[in-house]
């Protein structure tokens, strides 16, 4: 078959990655979509049933920092667009094991700048496209909002490594005017998001009983954005975003931990019919993260007016829809917190 372009997803089988194959799949059936992902613990095929027999869909096992598999990959597949979403992204995991966010979020993603670098002889209807965080900036105080101007002030390993990995992007596109893009994004939430991240913990918390950990005082604050809107942003920056241009992708929408905790507590009570105020005894305050930014709010100003995107949902909207969908999918929960899961690519790709 062929296909009108042929698109390289990096990091596709995770929680944000897993939303844009599917829309890209879907959306795009001309289009020849790889998924490659290392199948870390944030990693699941079975985020992606609906989509793993479409013919216009294919799955490989593959790190990005294997310069070697990223070669085959370009060659065998002739990809002309990269949609890179790979990378180690828990900020807690960071300040333990630094060196792993370097090896993943820099030097994988060098070495897939060099991959295409060398493959694209011709740049023309090409596109590499870096998706990046809104902690790059750093935090803010009690007012203003990151804009695509705001200096970078990275302060966890994780948004240091991120904030590395965007100059190289930049860096190759001023270099060797290899066209890239770049978004930063707010805290993302929906569904198949692994429950180490604060929403889908807490609701898997709540549905075991099991204390809820909140940082600190519970005051930081934090601008969240529906997975699924952020996949329609990066699907119209990917098709109509200016060449060596950054986007801020956010969702106007800032809520303290806290309120967001006992917010979902009482979502949860009352879908689990609890009395109210029962979950929001489980909130347990714990010993603030080391270097914890007090506050990120994205203002996605630019991306509304040059290319005509903009939230679909409210929060309050979006995070019923989110509890609802992991109360409906409660073996995916046990699966994904037991481990189960990783047997599913034995099962269904080395069977």
């Amino acid at each position: 078959m062929n296909f009108e372009r042929k698109i390289l997803i990096t990091g596709g089988a995770g929680f944000i990655g897993s939303h844009v194959v599917r829309r890209f799949v879907q959306n795009y059936p001309q289009y020849l979509i790889v998924n490659l992902d290392k199948l870390t613990y944030a990693g699941n095929l079975e985020n992606l049933r609906d989509v793993e027999g479409a013919p216009n869909y294919q799955f490989i096992k593959g790190d990005i920092c294997d310069a070697a598999t990223m070669d085959q990959v370009f060659s065998e597949h002739q990809i002309d667009g990269v949609i890179h979403l790979a990378a180690e992204s828990h900020v807690d995991r960071s300040i333990t094991n630094p060196m792993a966010f370097v090896e993943t979020n820099v030097i994988g993603t060098v070495t897939l700048l060099n991959v295409a670098k060398s493959h694209w002889s011709d740049f023309k209807g090409k596109r590499f496209y870096h998706v990046s965080t809104d902690e790059v900036y750093g935090s803010l105080g009690d007012t203003g909002l990151f804009t695509e101007t705001t200096p970078y002030d990275p302060k966890s390993p994780y948004s240091a490594s991120k904030a590395a990995s965007d100059h190289f992007v930049r860096a190759y596109q001023n270099t060797y005017g290899l066209p890239t893009v770049i978004s930063n994004c707010s805290n993302n939430y929906g569904s198949y998001h692994f429950p180490e991240k604060l929403i889908p913990l807490t609701i898997n918390n709540i549905r075991n009983n099991k204390q809820i950990p909140v940082y600190g005082k519970g005051e930081n604050i934090r601008d969240w954005l529906f997975v699924e809107d952020h996949a329609r942003a990066i699907d119209v920056i990917f098709h109509k975003g200016a060449e060596g241009d950054t986007y801020n992708i956010g969702g106007f929408n800032e809520w303290k931990n806290i309120d967001l905790v006992n917010l979902l507590c009482d979502i949860l009570d009352k879908k689990l019919d609890r009395e109210e105020g029962t979950s929001r005894k489980l909130i347990t305050y714990v010993k603030d993260r080391a270097g914890h930014d007090m506050r990120y709010a994205i203002d996605a100003t630019k991306l509304k007016n040059e290319l005509g995107w903009e939230p679909s949902l409210q929060f309050e909207e979006g995070l019923e829809k989110t509890v609802d969908w992991y109360l409906s999918n409660e073996k995916w929960l046990e699966d994904v917190t037991s481990g189960d899961y990783q047997n599913y690519y034995k099962e269904h790709y080395q069977s």
